[in-house]
C-alpha cells in the first residue's frame, strides 16, 4: 500500500479556497460534493456549468456578459466557450490600484526592486498610450526579447490592454531561433533589453537584434530597455525606453471577445519551423485563475515566485497571479549564482509562500548537498510547484525530508500548447511521491492504451477527450486548422493526443513517465529537434543526423547521433565545433551531451526520421511498427553503444 508524503491538516482544508468554491455550489446550486473526486466528476460531465459557475466565483470583469457558456460541445475544434462577452485580459489584472507590492524583481547581481499595484498601472499605462500613438490596434503583434524583468510584465499587460497580442523569446535564443518564430507572426514593435547576465557575465543582446531587423522588415520600432548597462542605441528603428513613454494616468481598456487573441507561443519546432499557437485571452483569464486559485490555493496575502524565462508558458501562467492581488517574484539569471542557494535566499528575503521550479533544479540542490529548512528561514512557504519534466521520487522525498515537512509539493503538468496544465495539486489532497495529485478540473483527461481504450492503473497516451476553454483558437497562418487538427486530432479523432506518457491512478493521481513523441526536455526546457537538425546538417562532413533525449539522473540528456561522410573522422574538435554552433544559434541547453557516430539513420516509408524508437532502443524497450521503416536494420546500429550506458 503507498504511503503519503503529506496530509493536508483540517484547518487548511477548511480555509482552502477549494473548499470556499465547494461552499458557493452548495449555497447557490444546491450541489453537495463530499471530495474532490466527486467535484472532478461533475465538472468534467458539466462543463458548461462548471466554467459558469467559475466565471462568477473568480468575479471575471467583462463589459458585456456572455449569451452562451459552451457552444458545439461535442466538437473539440469548433467548440466556442462565452459567446456574446467582451473583456480584456489586462483590465482582469489591473483590477488592484492599491499600495500593496504588486512585483518583486531580484537580477541576479542586483538588489531587490519593489513594484506596488498603483505604480504597475501607472507604468501600464504610459507605454499602452504610447503604443497608441504609433498605431498600434487589437490583432497588431507586439514581440518581447527580453529577460524576466518588470518591463515585461508592464509590455505585456500594454499589449493586451490596446486588445494587441503578445508573443516573447527568452534573450538566449540565437538569431534563427527568434526569426522562425518572430519571422511567422510579423510583429509591429519589439521590446528588448540592451542585455541579460548569466553566471555573472554580460550577454550582449543589441547586436542580435540587428540581425533580427534585416530579417522582420514588419518592425516599425524597436524599444530598448536598459539593464545590464546604459545601451548606447545605434540600431536603426530603436529609441530608449525612457523616451518611448508617453505621460498617462488612465488606461481604455479595449473590449474584445472571449477569444480574441491574446497570446501567441510556440510549438517546439520537432518536425520544422514552430507552429505559432495563438491563445485566447478569456480561455487563459479563467484557466489561469482557475489553477491559481484554487488548485495551489493562491490568495491575495500570497507571494508566488516561478523559475522561468519569458519564452516559457509559466512565465504567462505566473503573470496571471496578478488578478488575485498577489505579489510576483521575478527572477533573471542562473539559478546556482553565485551558490547552490540563490534561490532558497530569494525565498527567504520575499517572504515567498510559493515556489515554483523545475524537477531539474530541485534534482541539483540535492546533489549539491543543500539543507534549505536548517539554512534558511522559510516559515512563510506553503507551496512548492514543479514541472518541465517528471519529478522523481527520490525529489519528492528529499522535499519533505529537506525543504519542508508541512508543504504541498505539487507536480504539474500541461503545456504551451494548452497554456496550462492538465494535471496539477489540490490543497485538500494528500501528496504520493511520484504522483500528481489529480486531474484538473473541468478537464477531462483520460489515459488510453495501444487500443484507444480508456485506462486506469495502466500506462498509455495522456489524452484529453472533451473541450476546454484554453484550447488553442488557431495556429497562425493556419486557415484551414488542419495544422491544428494534425498536431493534436490526427491520431484519435475528435481526441485531444498531448504526447505524454503516463498512467492514471486508482484513487485519481496522475503519473507522468516521460513525453511519447520526439519532443526533448533537459532541465525543464522543452527542446525541438528539428531545430538542431538544422544546424548539425548544414555542417559539411555531416551526411544526416538524429537527435534523442535519454533519461539520466533524473533528468534528460541529449543524445546526438550523427553520420559522416567517407573518409571523415568524428574528432574531439568536430565535436567541439558543433556544439559551439548549437549553443550559438539555438541555445545552451540544446548543446548535445553525447554526440556519437552511426553508419545510418532510420527513416519511415514515408521519410520521416524515428527519434521515439531510437531513444527506445537505447534505452533497451522493444521497438513495435518496425514494418512501418524503409530500413528498420538501421535500429540495431544504436543497440548497446558502451558510451550511453546508464550504469
Amino acid at each position: 500500500m503507498k504511503k503519503a508524503l503529506w496530509y493536508p491538516s483540517e484547518e487548511r482544508k477548511r480555509n482552502a479556497n477549494m473548499t470556499q468554491y465547494m461552499n458557493s455550489l452548495k449555497e447557490l446550486y444546491g450541489l453537495t460534493f463530499r471530495d474532490y473526486h466527486e467535484l472532478y466528476q461533475w465538472s468534467v460531465e458539466n462543463r458548461g456549468g462548471f466554467w459558469s459557475s467559475l466565471w462568477h466565483f473568480l468575479d471575471v470583469i467583462a463589459s458585456q456578459p456572455y449569451n452562451t457558456v459552451l457552444e458545439n460541445p461535442d466538437d473539440m475544434m469548433t467548440s466556442t466557450w462565452f459567446t456574446g462577452a467582451r473583456l480584456n485580459y489586462a483590465e482582469n489584472l489591473l483590477r488592484h490600484t492599491d499600495e500593496k507590492t504588486a512585483l518583486i524583481f531580484k537580477g541576479e547581481s542586483q538588489e531587490l526592486v519593489h513594484l506596488t499595484y498603483r505604480e504597475l498601472f501607472r507604468k501600464v499605462a504610459s507605454v499602452a498610450a504610447s503604443l497608441k500613438e504609433c498605431g498600434v490596434a487589437a490583432g497588431d503583434r507586439i514581440v518581447g526579447f527580453m529577460p524576466n524583468m518588470m518591463e515585461t510584465v508592464v509590455a505585456m499587460l500594454a499589449t493586451a490592454s490596446v486588445g494587441g497580442i503578445w508573443s516573447s523569446c527568452s534573450p538566449d535564443f540565437g538569431i534563427k531561433g527568434v526569426l522562425d518564430r518572430f519571422g511567422q507572426i510579423e510583429p509591429k514593435i519589439l521590446f528588448t533589453a540592451d542585455g541579460y547576465s548569466y553566471k555573472g557575465k554580460r550577454i550582449d543582446s543589441l547586436e542580435r537584434i540587428s540581425g533580427i531587423l534585416e530579417k522582420i522588415p514588419s518592425i516599425e520600432k524597436v524599444v530598448v530597455v536598459p539593464y545590464t548597462e546604459e545601451p548606447h542605441l545605434t540600431l536603426a528603428k530603436a529609441v530608449h525606453y525612457e523616451d518611448f513613454q508617453t505621460a498617462a494616468s488612465r488606461i481604455r481598456f479595449e473590449q474584445v471577445a472571449f477569444d480574441h487573441p491574446l497570446y501567441i507561443l510556440y510549438t517546439s519546432g520537432t518536425t520544422g519551423a514552430p507552429k505559432c499557437m495563438v491563445h485566447g485571452g478569456g480561455g487563459t483569464l479563467l484557466q489561469h485563475l482557475k489553477e491559481l486559485v484554487l488548485h495551489t490555493n493562491l490568495k491575495r496575502d500570497d507571494t508566488i515566485f516561478y523559475f522561468t524565462t519569458c519564452g516559457w508558458m509559466m512565465w504567462n501562467w505566473l503573470v496571471s497571479s496578478l488578478a488575485v492581488g498577489s505579489t510576483l517574484v521575478l527572477y533573471d539569471g542562473n539559478p546556482f549564482y553565485p551558490d547552490e542557494g540563490t534561490l532558497f535566499q530569494l525565498a527567504e528575503d520575499t517572504s515567498m509562500s510559493v515556489f515554483g521550479t523545475s524537477a531539474k533544479y530541485i534534482a541539483e540542490v540535492e546533489k549539491a548537498g543543500l539543507n534549505p529548512q536548517k539554512e534558511y528561514d522559510l516559515n512563510a512557504l506553503q507551496t512548492i510547484l514543479s514541472t518541465g519534466s517528471p519529478l522523481s521520487v527520490e525529489s519528492f522525498e528529499y522535499v519533505y525530508r529537506k525543504i519542508k515537512e508541512d508543504i504541498q509539493l505539487s507536480s504539474i503538468s500541461g503545456g504551451s500548447d494548452i497554456i496550462s496544465c492538465f494535471a496539477l495539486g489540490c490543497p485538500l489532497l494528500p501528496v504520493y511521491p511520484g504522483e500528481l495529485q489529480c486531474r484538473g478540473l473541468g478537464m477531462k483527461v483520460e489515459v488510453f492504451d495501444e487500443s484507444q481504450r480508456s485506462v486506469v492503473n495502466e500506462k498509455g497516451d495522456l489524452v484529453c477527450t472533451a473541450s476546454f476553454p484554453s484550447q488553442p483558437v488557431s495556429f497562425w497562418n493556419d486557415p484551414h486548422g488542419e495544422r491544428y487538427r494534425n498536431a493534436y486530432f490526427d491520431v484519435v479523432d475528435n481526441v485531444w493526443v498531448h504526447g505524454d506518457f503516463a498512467e492514471i491512478t486508482g484513487d485519481g493521481g496522475v503519473i507522468i513517465y516521460g513525453r511519447s513523441d520526439a519532443t526533448l526536455n533537459p532541465g525543464g526546457v522543452r527542446i525541438g529537434t528539428a531545430e538542431i537538425y538544422r544546424e548539425v546538417d548544414a555542417f559539411p562532413e555531416v551526411v544526416d543526423s538524429i537527435v534523442v533525449g535519454q533519461p539520466w539522473q533524473n533528468d534528460v540528456r541529449v543524445i546526438l547521433f550523427v553520420k559522416l561522410r567517407e573518409g571523415i573522422t568524428l574528432t574531439d574538435a568536430l565535436k567541439s565545433k558543433m556544439r559551439k554552433t548549437i549553443r550559438e544559434n539555438c541555445s545552451p541547453r540544446h548543446v548535445p551531451s553525447k554526440i556519437v557516430g552511426v553508419e545510418d539513420i532510420p527513416y519511415t516509408i514515408s521519410g520521416k526520421k524515428v527519434e521515439v524508437a531510437v531513444r527506445k532502443v537505447i534505452e533497451g524497450r522493444p521497438v513495435y511498427n518496425r514494418d512501418a521503416l524503409s530500413n528498420p536494420e538501421a535500429l540495431d546500429l544504436y543497440k548497446n553503444i558502451p558510451e550511453l550506458s546508464t550504469e
